[in-house]
């Protein structure tokens, strides 16, 4: 059903796509061919990663999905009933062509009132983790995806739809080179996963100095910096209290490890603000996609303490530094004008993560949850702040 027709332009900052099973392997060089594969089991096809099948998606390929939004309910009144998340997630659908092609996507952006979309992978979040100890194959794989990004979607069909293509870190001058071959094809965001990179020496924080060249490029090429909820790699340390050896299962949580789900986003903002980058780049854009913000306020509270007692270690005021370059997409479910309230109106971003289950079915609802908030903030929200940060009018499309 078509969503509602707002009168301000809506630029959604949290959309997906859903790859196709060649997305990872087309372009990947023949020297790595079988390190990502596909493999039926009972009567499932599954993704392979160097010889180990990961449930982290339960079906890679998409050609069966959760219907978008069939978790609003859970997340709006909870699970008082004590539901399987079988029964949360309802019956699944078809994939249907708007969520693997762009033209189609913008016929649907049309019927749900969305002006602009940042559109994210799916099936990408998994990769980086999986080849965390082969930093040359991580490299060569999320320039396959990339590649096929790219030929698929473009980094920007019509000005749009925005696809957001991924750049991995662990050798800096390789991570130049990718970030300038996709902003030489018009990307104006790069996904970023927030996560220690991994490297020859072991992993480390990408604030620390040796990634400047990066951080300066993505500087001057004006690009967004997008960290959107991923496998960061902290199942390790859930692992260790849970005694196992799983791998990351976000669609089979547990509540142990849910209490500890925006860790990784802590630490990547804190990293970025404590290790200096933020401060020795001052310009730069960070915009936080689908990791909510009950995290923030606790990070704020906690980073002035410190910098109450141990102002030497930071280069400024690093309350300062969160609000100038940070910007966040919070779920729909929380409080957006408190969040406003607490980092500034410029720094909120409308996402509604459309078409995944735990998003909006119609994303344009999203403004519901901004009742009694002033009319110029909620133009800001719903699309005025990411026009500003990806360098777009702030109109509307004519339809």
């Amino acid at each position: 059903m078509p969503g509602p027709v707002l009168d301000i332009p809506v630029f959604d900052a949290d959309n997906h796509l859903y790859e196709t099973q060649d997305a990872l392997t087309k372009f990947l060089p023949d020297r790595y061919r079988g390190a990502i594969d596909y493999v039926e089991v009972r009567g499932r096809m599954k993704i392979v990663v160097r010889g180990r099948i990961s449930e982290y998606i339960p079906n890679p390929t998409f050609d069966v999905v959760a219907r978008p939004g069939a978790q609003e309910d859970y997340f709006r009144h909870g699970n008082p009933e004590g539901k399987s998340r079988r029964e949360i997630f309802g019956e699944p659908m078809r994939s249907i062509p708007a969520f693997r092609e762009p033209a189609p996507r913008v016929a649907l952006m049309d019927d749900q009132g969305i002006d602009r979309a940042l559109m994210f992978p799916t099936l990408a979040s998994l990769i980086e983790e999986r080849l965390r100890d082969d930093v040359e194959l991580t490299h060569a794989a999320i320039h396959a995806l990339n590649q096929w990004m790219h030929e698929s979607w473009t980094f920007n069909y019509q000005d749009r739809i925005f696809p957001v293509p991924v750049i991995t870190l662990p050798i800096v001058e390789r991570a130049i080179e990718e970030l300038e071959w996709v902003v030489e094809r018009g990307a104006r965001a790069v996904l970023i996963r927030p996560a220690p990179v991994p490297g020859y020496r072991g992993p480390r924080s990408f604030g620390l100095p040796e990634f400047d060249p990066f951080w300066r490029r993505a500087v001057d090429a004006d690009v967004l910096v997008a960290m959107h909820s991923s496998d960061s790699g902290y199942e390790r340390y859930t692992n260790e209290w849970m005694g196992s050896d799983s791998e990351m299962l976000p669609f089979q949580p547990q509540a142990f490890r849910m209490l500890a789900q925006w860790r990784p986003i802590e630490d990547a903002v804190s990293a970025l603000i404590c290790h200096g980058a933020l401060s020795r780049f001052p310009r730069l854009k960070v915009a936080v996609i689908e990791n909510g913000s009950s995290w923030v306020e606790p990070l704020l509270r906690n980073i002035a303490d410190v910098y109450k007692k141990m102002p030497q270690d930071f280069l400024e005021d690093p309350i300062e530094v969160f609000k100038r370059s940070i910007h966040i997409s919070p779920f729909w479910e929380e409080d957006l004008g408190a969040l406003a309230g607490l980092i500034g109106e410029e720094r909120v971003l409308f996402g509604s993560d459309y078409p995944h289950p735990e998003g909006l079915a119609e994303p344009a609802t999203y403004i519901d949850q901004l009742a009694g908030v002033a009319a110029e903030t909620v133009r800001k929200i719903m699309g005025g702040n990411l026009a500003r940060l990806m360098n777009v009018d702030d109109a509307a499309v004519v339809r």
